[in-house]
């Protein structure tokens, strides 16, 4: 097996007993325990069975190190001092090594005050018992090696830092767990209220293009009907124009809807000239003696959304226009004042016998929503000659 291979299986197997640690906690335990037993039943002559209990209890409490990080610590203190204490084998003392394992544990799992003081605790018991329970010398401070006593205490105090360490790393990492979810859980949100909005930019959306052709070929219907027995060439004419306003509703429709499968940037009409000569080509098919003054210089030095909005409402206005006045006098004004593109449409009273074409009562709600949207202004509201007045103020640096 390569050595890749070889680094491959033991990051598998450590990732795997990562997800499993009463697994990983069981294989230590009972690992060390079996090795530490082994090695000693090879002496001569052969320890006793009390004895070999006594070394084996010295490392098999870490079968339960991380649900009882405190008993185990406790536990294999014990065993030590019981240990050393019975001379259960002459000449031979284990050195309390695999407590660094509980000390670590402890450091990790329990808070820092509490894990510092069984430490402390434990390293006293440990140092003491060494001095006491020593064969070769009586029981006084100075019979203690230097190099067993500094040792025993390096080891305690390098197992408790590491792990005090690994505790710090595990709360941060299940605080920026927590921040992640918590983000995450915003940016769903975030998604959700993009869609619901976009949602609803494309109903008025719809509505703006239906309304406006719909009442477009309303209006045309009715014209029709009046002339179809008298002048049959100019209804004619009517029908055309009927049929032409539909298939342009119908495009215009497929190219909003088609938002919904593609980029907005690549299918959203470009502001221009060109769709306020539309506007007026349809208002005056259907009847309306249209006037259109636009600053085209000052107009397209706006930004693009201010233009598109100040588009769409123009053919709002027109729309109600031509749906409660029906063929009458409209005028458009599009320019730049004060640092605003202003927007105005009016037009003059229904003839008489002009019936209105029933509507949502949306439009007039989008066209302020549209103005709102840049920080602007909107006035709406009948003049003295009995038509209506619409005026919007779009600031030029409003946000989009």
């Amino acid at each position: 097996m390569t050595t890749a291979r070889t680094a491959a299986v033991l990051r598998d197997a450590r990732r795997r007993l990562a997800d499993r640690p009463r697994l990983a906690d069981a294989l230590l335990g009972g690992g060390l325990t079996a090795f530490d037993v082994a090695a000693i039943l090879v002496r001569e002559p052969p320890p006793g069975a009390a004895a070999v209990a006594l070394w084996g209890a010295q490392s098999l409490p870490l079968v339960w190190r991380r649900t009882r990080p405190l008993a185990v610590l406790a536990a294999m203190t014990a065993a030590f001092v019981a240990f050393e204490a019975a001379h259960a084998i002459p000449h031979t003392t284990p050195g309390p090594y695999f407590l660094v394992f509980a000390v670590y544990t402890v450091a990790r799992c329990v808070r820092y005050s509490s894990s510092l003081g069984w430490t402390v605790l434990a390293a006293t018991v440990v140092i003491a018992t060494e001095l006491l329970t020593r064969q070769d010398a009586a029981p006084r401070l100075w019979s203690l090696e230097p190099v067993n006593a500094t040792t025993f205490a390096v080891f305690f105090a390098v197992a408790w830092l590491v792990g005090a360490g690994r505790r710090r790393i595990d709360a941060d990492t299940a605080r920026l767990t927590r921040l992640n979810d918590l983000l995450r859980a915003e940016r769903a949100e975030n998604a959700e209220r993009a869609v619901l909005t976009e949602r609803a930019r494309i109903a008025r959306d719809l509505h703006d293009v239906v309304a406006h052709h719909v009442c477009a070929i309303a209006v045309q219907a009715r014209s029709t009907e009046e002339v179809i027995q008298d002048d049959p060439r100019v209804a004619r004419r009517g029908v055309a124009l009927i049929a032409d306003t539909a298939d342009v509703a119908l495009e215009e429709m497929r190219r909003i809807l088609g938002l919904l499968s593609a980029r907005e940037e690549e299918l959203r009409p470009e502001p221009s000239p060109r769709v306020l000569d539309d506007l007026v080509r349809t208002a005056e098919a259907a009847g309306c003696r249209v006037k259109a003054v636009l600053d085209e210089a000052a107009v397209g030095g706006a930004p693009a959304a201010v233009q598109l909005s100040a588009y769409r409402i123009v053919r709002e206005c027109v729309t109600n226009a031509m749906k409660h006045a029906g063929p009458t006098d409209v005028r458009i004004e599009m320019r730049v004042e004060a640092g605003a593109l202003v927007v105005q449409v009016e037009n003059g009273p229904p003839p008489d016998g002009h019936r209105p074409v029933p509507g949502s009562g949306l439009g007039l709600i989008g066209v302020r929503e549209r103005a709102a949207a840049f920080g602007g202004t909107l006035e709406a509201g009948p003049i003295p000659d009995g038509g209506w007045s619409v005026r919007a103020t779009l600031p030029i640096g409003g946000r989009p």
